[in-house]
């Protein structure tokens, strides 16, 4: 199964909306600089077999939706 641009991008928006609730400063800012340093880190990837690993990795820590936004 190949991955699309949209679930790259979609992956990347989770993981960034996830990163900015921490409570912390610190921790907060360091989610973010790290969600944002992988991703521009393997921007250049282009293997499909890799980029599928990379974003299959990414979709394991999923969050689930509250009972307020279902």
């Amino acid at each position: 199964m190949a991955v699309v641009r949209s679930e790259v991008i979609s992956l990347y928006k989770m993981m960034m909306t996830e990163s900015n609730k921490f409570p912390s400063y610190n921790y907060r800012t360091y989610a973010v600089r790290r969600v944002r340093d992988a991703f521009r880190a393997n921007s250049s990837e282009t293997d499909p077999q890799t980029v599928e690993r990379l974003v299959s990795i990414g979709k394991m820590f999923e969050t689930q939706k509250s009972v307020v936004e279902n």
